[in-house]
């Protein structure tokens, strides 16, 4: 597994958890500190922000989980990769996009900008 693909199953395993304590630990080893998150619904810097950001997701959409749509693709501290958020009822995945973030020297995440392909109602 490369340090890309590490990182994105660490963000994946952020994203995906549950309960507020399983997402603190998943966020802070996913993020540096003052980590940057931007997309078109939100703007946030550091792990309370991220994880508050995540929860309401979770809260909107209970049950989804993140998967990759396709290969991670990275180069220098850069990564891309795509995503989509897929309904346990019936695997249908209303909500797709893409997402590019920087990696600090670590490993971790210090800031990702993400776009939305697909939406519900949109």
């Amino acid at each position: 597994m490369t340090t890309y693909d590490d990182a994105v199953q660490r963000y994946f395993a952020a994203w995906n958890s549950t309960g507020a304590e399983e997402r603190a630990k998943a966020v802070a080893a996913a993020f540096t500190a003052d980590a940057r998150y931007t997309d078109p619904l939100a703007e946030v810097r550091g792990h309370e922000g991220l994880a508050a950001v995540i929860g309401g997701v979770h809260e909107q959409f209970p049950g989804f989980r993140f998967r990759a749509a396709g290969a991670t693709d990275g180069h220098h501290d850069l990564v891309r990769f795509a995503w989509e958020l897929v309904s346990p009822a019936d695997g249908s995945a209303p909500v797709a996009g893409f997402d590019v973030v920087r990696l600090a020297e670590d490993g971790r995440i210090s800031s990702v900008s993400g776009f939305l392909d697909r939406v519900p109602g949109a």
